[in-house]
């Protein structure tokens, strides 16, 4: 079964998302933050790590970059969730090692489709 790790701060948006994705089929584990999420990368190795861009004091840039940055994590596809769909946004979640950009709310189709391409 893929497994994927959700990188979220938000109690809602974690349930929510997870459950949708779990109903998919997919296993789901969480981290609520960006240190977290690091530790839980290294530990879980999930097959895709969902990771939301405004985490408290460590956002979900600076936690992909340290994530691509070890060896053993380097190579899970992350994709970006975030509210603003700024241009700039997504320059930088590309520059920070994310495989692809999706805008929050989900549209679940969709984020489907881009977790299937980055696990291809």
């Amino acid at each position: 079964m893929t497994q994927i790790l959700i990188i979220e701060d938000n109690p809602i948006n974690r349930d929510v998302l997870g459950r949708r994705l779990e109903r998919r089929g997919f296993s789901i584990r969480f981290a609520e933050d960006g240190p977290s999420g690091i530790e839980a990368a290294r530990d879980l190795m999930p097959d895709l790590i969902l990771m939301d861009i405004g985490l408290g004091e460590m956002d979900g840039w600076e936690a992909t970059r340290r994530i691509k940055a070890m060896e053993e994590t380097a190579s899970i596809p992350i994709i970006a969730l975030t509210a603003s769909a700024f241009e700039s946004d997504r320059q930088k979640s590309f520059a920070a090692g994310c495989c692809d950009f999706d805008t929050k709310p989900v549209d679940l189709p969709r984020l489907l489709g881009k977790i299937e391409l980055a696990l291809a």
